[in-house]
């Protein structure tokens, strides 16, 4: 039995030292730390695939970089997302900025500003008026063939290979050939504007062309891992995928829910194990705390755990 480490802070300590300390406690600075040693073991092996899920608005609440780095570094193989999150990287990359404001903002008053709220970040409207224009150009330039049965996952592509923004997610996962898995892409800003385009213009996306693409990077994977940020359609999606090969090897999952009302956001991964959605033997850590709190932490951590490595 190992005992718990006492916690020492000091002046210029770095973010992988002051994690390694919290590795050595208990509660949630002891699984931040296992979580950093996790994430270091995924992106270290070339053998592993790498599955990020995302859920909840961690573009717009500063996250985008991190995770477009991480792409761009080729730690990260497979991005599966909910269609908010790719929306509010378009927006960015069509030269509009996220705002900081409040939680105790008068909704009434931004309303009739034209300013959208998400928690304490703040949008303005227009933003989506010139996203439906763009959408609709993009979708134009693809041949009416394709369009004919197109994969959400091949629309996201030809997205990310006309914005000329290289901080935006879309843009380096074409660049570089990484899937940006969207299961519930409808349900986004965007997703709506594919249906009012499609109105009149020939367009089917075809959700099963999706899965095959998803299938294809599981069964191409010698191991793999996820990290799941939030829960929700994502981090079913990439977790039940890998059912077919009898679960990940590895697996971080950040969220605030609980799991006694027995919703999926909140269920730990041990549960998982019950569904072969993560092996027997593998290796897991739920951390209880908010992703855009513990991710760039545990990020930072497993990078500088490997700079030193090399």
């Amino acid at each position: 039995m190992k005992y718990v480490g006492q916690m020492r802070l000091r002046s210029g300590m770095s973010v992988g030292e002051l994690v390694s300390e919290m590795g050595e406690c208990g509660f949630g600075a002891g699984r931040i730390g296992r979580a950093a040693e996790l994430v270091a073991e995924m992106f270290s092996d070339p053998d592993c695939t790498v599955f990020l899920t995302l859920a909840g608005a961690l573009v717009p609440s500063g996250l985008r970089k991190v995770i477009r780095d991480l792409i761009d570094l080729e730690y990260v193989n497979v991005l599966v997302t909910t269609g908010a999150n790719m929306v509010h990287d378009m927006v960015e990359a069509l030269g509009y900025r996220h705002s900081k404001g409040t939680f105790l903002a008068e909704d009434r008053k931004l309303k009739a500003k034209k300013i959208g709220r998400i928690g304490d970040v703040y949008i303005e409207q227009r933003a989506f008026q010139d996203l439906e224009k763009w959408i609709y150009r993009v979708l134009e330039a693809i041949p009416e063939e394709k369009r004919a049965r197109i994969s959400a996952t091949e629309i996201l592509h030809e997205m990310g290979k006309r914005i000329q923004d290289p901080e935006s997610i879309l843009a380096t996962a074409a660049r570089k050939d990484a899937p940006i898995i969207c299961p519930a892409f409808v349900d986004s800003i965007a997703g709506f504007h594919l249906w009012v385009f499609g109105q009149d213009k020939r367009l089917s996306i075809d959700p099963l062309l999706d899965t095959s693409k998803l299938m294809d990077k599981v069964f191409e994977a010698k191991r793999a891992g996820v990290i799941i940020l939030g829960g929700g359609s994502p981090k079913h999606f990439a977790l039940f995928a890998n059912t077919f090969r009898e679960g990940v090897d590895l697996a971080v999952q950040i969220t605030m829910d609980r799991p006694e009302p027995g919703g999926l956001s909140g269920a730990p991964l041990e549960e998982a194990i019950s569904w072969s959605k993560v092996k027997t033997e593998g290796k897991m850590v739920t951390v209880i705390c908010d992703a855009t709190i513990a991710f760039p932490l545990i990020v930072a951590a497993a990078l500088e755990n490997l700079q030193k490595k090399h």
